[in-house]
């Protein structure tokens, strides 16, 4: 029995990539140095691997920025504005045209937006959106699978090279021509597929991982038909060529006949999220076929439980004999943390698993089959530990969970007449102006933060600095004329750490660093516990932020559903309680902000729709709970108090009811990069509610002029009342620096400006 790896964390133990990424962007390092820091990363994770004794290590699974990305460019899918940038360059394969596509484009008067980012499935890991139009000839621009490969054997380590699989690519992208046919599309793609599969089969690969992980959802008949096109055209032009079909994230379920037709040796299952699908498959899968099982969960970080994980193997083994099964992870464990051992985790370190733990539970797993009992006996001590463990359960906030009404879900009065009041007293004026609610972290802020935690300075010292951060943001705001002012959140590391960090039945890691989208990296918290709130939050800040103005002062809020998605989640009960009992905590937080004056309150949910379960028909039930963990957090505030909540990557058009249900007054989504697409959808809908169409991109450092944002503004004037439309980046600005932060908002004010004068000159 084999042991199979899907993929392995691209970042470093010590952000090394972010780093060299961000001092490459910056002018600081040189390519060669840039280069040099992803060889020896690769490298590192490469003879981790072997050293733990993996038969199958990936390769290509390593990204300077997204595998999908990476993906367009071997195959040409470059779109058309930045086909300019790309004749100017001596070698495609150079980062300048990979990293214009990923983060826009802005120099010697050559301007370029991003290609649109999303949410990678159900994760929060984002990628890029291939883009497909008439005018793109796709062929092979850069072969860095095949680069990859032999890299690896250079230092003697035989790969399994790693794709995106043809058809999950189209799937995933987006078609800009209405005249082009998805089919036509893939008979442009696979001869590029091909290419690069005979490539690797030329240079010795063995075996080759292709992702298709669309396989788990929803698909039409003709989406279907693409699947088994696309492999009997691969299976014809590499014959002798080993291919793992791997899918991930869900069951296949009506997928599974299908999948099972297609003409590869190997499949792999994820049997983390969808262990039910196990008993079919062995029933179906044809005798040729071998069995990748991943049973050690990729995308949490909990130990794994041996004595469930056996039932699976032994179940496979005994229908397939043990050369048949590979024994792999779930996923790639891209959405882990490195190593465990790098943290200090007194109470909660001996339940949990980090990537190279993961690696290790392969290899154990495979030892306890091949009669180490031992081993097992290790396990299942750690695993009744942490259930039978006394700081996870409390039951005044089981108590309090179970005493909920209907009553505690539902504002005093509906929207209409919120609006009026609000109205009068907020005094706005037509196209409100506001940002998302963080302002760019320099590197003086992130050290105060440093500092205080090292004791290099006392809370005083701290909260000096801090007071004094955010009166020059109030300031520098009110000198804009931004009508809606915020803190700035100077004292917060991370929207869902700063408050998990303040919130029982949390824990924090050191080093648990997770690639969220290109060289930005988060920590997620670990909720291990029931979850209560025992003080205030955000109330200090708030506060002595808006008695520095008479601008109202917006309070800023993550929600419960985002809480969640971006943690890493106990799996001893269901998500929906662990969502309610944050609901809960931020709902104390809410009535106390707007005990202490806050008249506007923002409660950020960009996670809700990533939220969603992968099959339509779980959706709704998900959907209910969801909403009404929003609505419990917000809905003991009178009227006068206004409820913001923000959006990103979402695409509303199938949900678009369940977001009305939330009843927020106002909602903030990100529409730049597709143009006010996204408003369309509101429009059709009829949505009552306020909306902030985000004018400009702050994922990319290139500013938007004056006439881009009031062009934008005007499409969305077409779609909705202006009485309705607000003026704001797509989101935080924690990542900008201060310079394109200023510039781009002043323009984004003249901007609104320009708007309340056409509006008035048609009145």
């Amino acid at each position: 029995m084999q042991t199979n790896v899907l993929g392995y964390p691209r970042i470093g133990s010590n952000r090394e990539l972010k780093k060299a990424n961000e001092a490459f962007w910056a002018g600081k390092m040189s390519l060669e140095r840039l280069q040099l820091t992803a060889r020896e990363l690769r490298r590192q994770n490469w003879e981790t691997l072997q050293a733990a004794g993996i038969d199958l290590i990936p390769s290509n699974d390593f990204s300077l920025y997204d595998q999908v990305l990476d993906m367009c460019l071997m195959t040409g899918t470059v779109p058309a504005r930045f086909k300019p940038l790309m004749e100017s360059l001596a070698n495609v394969s150079s980062p300048e045209l990979y990293f214009a596509m990923a983060r826009g484009y802005q120099k010697n008067g050559y301007d370029a937006t991003a290609m649109e980012m999303t949410k990678w499935f159900d994760t929060n890991y984002h990628y890029l959106v291939p883009e497909f139009d008439a005018s793109q000839t796709y062929r092979l621009l850069y072969n860095k699978c095949l680069d990859e490969f032999k890299e690896a054997l250079s230092i003697g380590i035989h790969t399994k090279p790693v794709l995106v699989g043809p058809v999950s690519f189209l799937l995933l992208g987006k078609i800009k021509d209405e005249q082009l046919q998805m089919a036509d599309l893939l008979d442009k793609l696979l001869p590029v597929y091909i290419e690069i599969l005979k490539s690797l089969q030329q240079a010795g690969a063995t075996w080759v991982q292709i992702d298709e992980p669309t396989l788990v959802l929803d698909l039409t008949p003709v989406q279907q038909s693409l699947f088994q096109y696309a492999y009997n055209k691969i299976k014809a032009a590499v014959p002798e060529l080993k291919i793992i079909l791997a899918t991930y994230f869900g069951g296949l379920q009506d997928n599974t006949a299908l999948t099972l037709k297609l003409p590869v040796q190997a499949l792999h299952i994820d049997l983390v999220r969808a262990p039910e699908q196990l008993d079919h498959i062995l029933s179906l899968i044809p005798s040729a076929m071998q069995l990748s099982i991943g049973v050690v969960n990729g995308r949490n970080i909990w130990k794994n439980n041996y004595d469930q994980s056996l039932v699976l193997i032994k179940k496979a083994i005994t229908a397939l004999g043990e050369e048949r099964v590979f024994l792999a992870t779930s996923c790639s464990l891209l959405h882990t943390p490195y190593d465990l051992e790098l943290e200090e985790l007194p109470l909660q370190k001996n339940w949990m698993a980090f990537a190279k733990q993961k690696v290790n539970e392969l290899k154990e797993l495979k030892q306890i089959i091949a009669g180490d009992t031992s081993l097992l006996a290790i396990n299942q001590a750690a695993i009744k530990d942490r259930s039978t463990s006394a700081i996870i359960h409390k039951p005044a906030v089981k108590a309090r969970l179970a005493a909920l009404t209907d009553a505690d879900d539902k504002r005093k009065s509906t929207f209409d007449i919120r609006q009026k009041v609000q109205e009068v007293v907020l005094q706005l004026p037509l196209f409100p102006t506001t940002t998302i609610g963080s302002f760019p972290q320099t590197e003086e802020i992130r050290k105060l933060r440093a500092d205080l935690k090292k004791g290099k300075i006392n809370q005083d010292q701290y909260d000096g600095e801090i007071s004094k951060a955010i009166t020059e943001s109030v300031r520098w705001q009110e000198g804009l004329k931004i009508d809606v002012l915020v803190h700035g959140e100077f004292e917060r590391n991370d929207m869902v750490e700063y408050f998990g960090e303040q919130l029982e039945g949390f824990v924090f890691t050191k080093n648990g660093w997770v690639q969220s989208y290109g060289s930005r990296c988060v920590k997620p918290p670990v909720i291990y516990g029931d979850v209560e709130r025992i003080a205030p939050m955000t109330v200090k800040w708030s506060s002595y932020a808006q008695s520095i103005t008479n601008k109202p002062m917006k309070g800023m809020l993550t929600g419960p559903v985002t809480i969640l998605q971006w943690s890493f989640v106990r799996d001893d009960q269901p998500r929906e309680d662990t969502t309610m009992q944050i609901a809960l905590a931020i709902r104390d937080e809410v009535t106390d902000l707007e005990k202490a004056g806050i008249k506007v309150i923002q409660v950020d949910e960009p996670a809700i729709r990533e939220g969603l379960p992968l099959r339509h028909a779980d959706w709704q039930q998900y959907l209910n709970w969801a909403v009404k963990a929003f609505r419990i957090s917000v809905s003991s505030v009178t009227d006068a108090t206004q409820i913001h909540t923000h959006m990103c990557y979402s695409e509303f058009n199938d949900i678009i009811s369940n977001i009305a249900a939330m009843d927020a007054d106002v909602i903030t989504i990100e529409t730049s990069r597709s143009q006010m697409e996204l408003l369309e959808v509101f429009s059709e809908f009829k949505y009552p509610y306020e909306i902030g169409p985000g004018v400009y991109d702050i994922h990319s450092p290139r500013v938007p002029t004056v006439q881009e944002m009031t062009e934008l503004l005007e499409k969305a004037a077409q779609l909705l009342p202006a009485r309705n439309i607000w003026v704001n980046p797509d989101c935080g600005l924690k990542t900008r620096k201060w310079p394109e932060t200023e510039q781009a908002l002043r323009n984004m004010v003249a901007a609104a400006q320009n708007m309340r004068i056409a509006i008035k000159a048609h009145a």
